[in-house]
């Protein structure tokens, strides 16, 4: 798209930016359009995703059908299927009479579902089905009916993590993410936000009949720091709170409201504490059991090592080597326990060796079996 074809975009559907992501989403939507494809929208909780399907509705062949926008985390659990797919006359108690789903209404058009991830496990079944077969059954009937809509999605969950969770279905997500828009957030749009709110001033100051609101440079530089946690709606919402409160009527020689730091911070709620994420404490001292359990898995792990290092020295060829059996976990339940704190590993791991030996009486073969090394290691400990 040329600078000019997508600033008349913008003009159209009242985008505010220049911002090379919120561009590049804006010309992935154009290009998009023509192709009957699913499109999937992501992108925070009041960034503008519900342009993008306007914007593909209105540049597709069904720009002439019917277009719906229907918030999937409005609509009541127990009748969201009746609503999307329809219902038939006795279904359920108050189905008095037979209703077509957005579904069916659309025909031809485009659907819009925004928040997807709210829907149930089992809409989301049907969902899959019309998106893969175009096949529906009202709710109540065991008809199954066609149907050719084009879906948008949008939602500000991740997806992928949401499956992870088993709260939405794989084959969906892979389904709808045919083609992913992302809208960024605000923040990361800092170039735009006075932009922004000096467009949201003028249309409040034109609303309410007021002077124009303007920010002092140190206010418009707390604005473009803000993290903007609600974006675009957040933002709209500070400017005509300003513009209501702060700026005075219009009157013969006041046309303007100059805004500084102060008077902005009071429309900027602060972020708390408490709403970031908690601090792990970390456990600083050990108690002794998890001294020894470690003591003793290091051990083991140790004894393994040197079991290997055996098996490789004795030059055995490889596919033999993968044939030999790890030494069996041993128990050192009988090692004595010691109350000094400093007990090195080596020297935990010799008194192991000399309290086996004793036990065998000295038979180093009997020694070198329990310990699960090799006769020659075990010489080779006791040489050391």
């Amino acid at each position: 798209m040329t600078n000019q074809e997508l600033q008349s975009l913008k003009n159209k559907y009242d985008i505010i930016g220049n911002d090379p992501a919120l561009n590049r989403a804006l010309e992935v939507a154009v290009k998009v359009a023509p192709i009957d494809m699913t499109v999937l929208v992501i992108g925070e909780s009041g960034v503008g995703k519900e342009n993008i399907p306007k914007i593909i509705h209105q540049n597709s062949p069904r720009r002439r059908g019917k277009y719906f926008a229907i918030n999937c985390g409005a609509i009541p659990e127990g009748t969201v299927d009746s609503e999307l797919f329809g219902h038939e006359k006795g279904a359920f108690t108050g189905a008095n009479d037979m209703r077509k789903g957005y579904f069916e209404e659309a025909d031809g058009g485009t659907l819009f579902l925004d928040e997807v991830a709210e829907l149930p496990l089992s809409s989301q079944a049907k969902l899959l089905r019309v998106l893969q077969d175009g096949e529906f059954i009202r709710v109540g009937s065991s008809k199954v009916q066609k149907t050719d809509v084009r879906v948008i999605a949008a939602t500000n969950v991740n997806l992928l993590n949401a499956v992870s969770k088993g709260k939405f279905r794989a084959d969906l997500y892979y389904r709808l993410e045919t083609l992913t828009i992302n809208m960024p957030a605000l923040r990361e749009r800092p170039g735009d936000i006075e932009l922004l709110f000096r467009k949201f001033a003028s249309d409040f100051s034109a609303k309410y009949a007021t002077s124009k609101v303007s920010l002092t440079e140190d206010a418009a530089i707390a604005l473009r720091k803000y993290r903007w946690p609600g974006n675009i709606r957040q933002l709209k919402n500070v400017a005509e709170k300003i513009s209501a409160l702060e700026s005075v009527a219009l009157s013969p020689g006041v046309d303007k409201c100059v805004v500084g730091l102060d008077t902005l911070m009071k429309y900027i709620p602060r972020e708390e504490a408490n709403l970031l994420p908690a601090t792990v404490q970390v456990q600083e001292r050990m108690e002794a059991s998890e001294r020894e359990t470690i003591v003793r898995m290091l051990l083991q792990l140790k004894q393994e090592v040197d079991y290997l290092k055996e098996v490789i020295a004795s030059g055995f060829p490889a596919h033999e080597q993968t044939q030999v059996e790890a030494p069996e976990e041993q128990n050192y339940d009988d090692v004595p326990q010691r109350k000094d704190e400093e007990l090195s590993l080596k020297a935990l791991g010799d008194e192991l060796i000399y309290k086996v030996l004793e036990k065998h009486g000295g038979n180093r073969k009997a020694a070198a079996a329990e310990l699960g090394i090799s006769e020659r290691t075990l010489y080779r400990k006791l040489k050391k």
